[in-house]
């Protein structure tokens, strides 16, 4: 009877779920001027906040705005902006303000099981990585 209690614990242990995948969370800030992101891994981003490769942040983390036209999403211009490291999160600043009533997205890349120097160096292309875009409204 003990075996066979056992057994079960361990296949309902084996059955239970995983943890999940960092949940990345975005907020605005700075009256609307400003996005953040949190949740993402903290050694990927305090790493990349020591390089300094010019526009890695955009090339990691790029944002942009959303066209009517959805089906169009791949083929928008960059919002350029500053990008700072705060804390856990990074905070995204466009160069120019954003529009009231407009929507953004910010293309998040998922880099499990590569190498991102890969990316960084050019040896990899972020075509092939998958993403989500994570939409900003405001």
């Amino acid at each position: 009877m003990k075996k066979i209690v056992l057994v079960l614990i361990l296949f309902c242990l084996a059955c239970t779920s995983k943890p999940a995948k960092p949940l990345v969370r975005i907020s605005l800030t700075d009256s609307n001027r400003s996005v953040k992101f949190r949740g993402l891994d903290y050694a990927i981003i305090s790493e990349i906040s020591r390089d300094s490769i010019a526009g890695i942040w955009e090339n990691l983390l790029p944002v942009y705005r959303m066209p009517a036209d959805t089906d169009l999403k791949s083929y928008q211009p960059v919002q350029h902006g500053k990008y700072q490291l705060k804390d856990s999160s990074v905070m995204f600043t466009p160069d120019t303000p954003f529009v009231k009533g407009h929507t953004y997205f910010m293309r998040y890349y998922h880099f499990e099981g590569s190498n991102i120097w890969d990316y960084i160096k050019g040896k990899k292309r972020l075509k092939a990585a998958h993403y989500n875009d994570l939409v900003i409204r405001l």
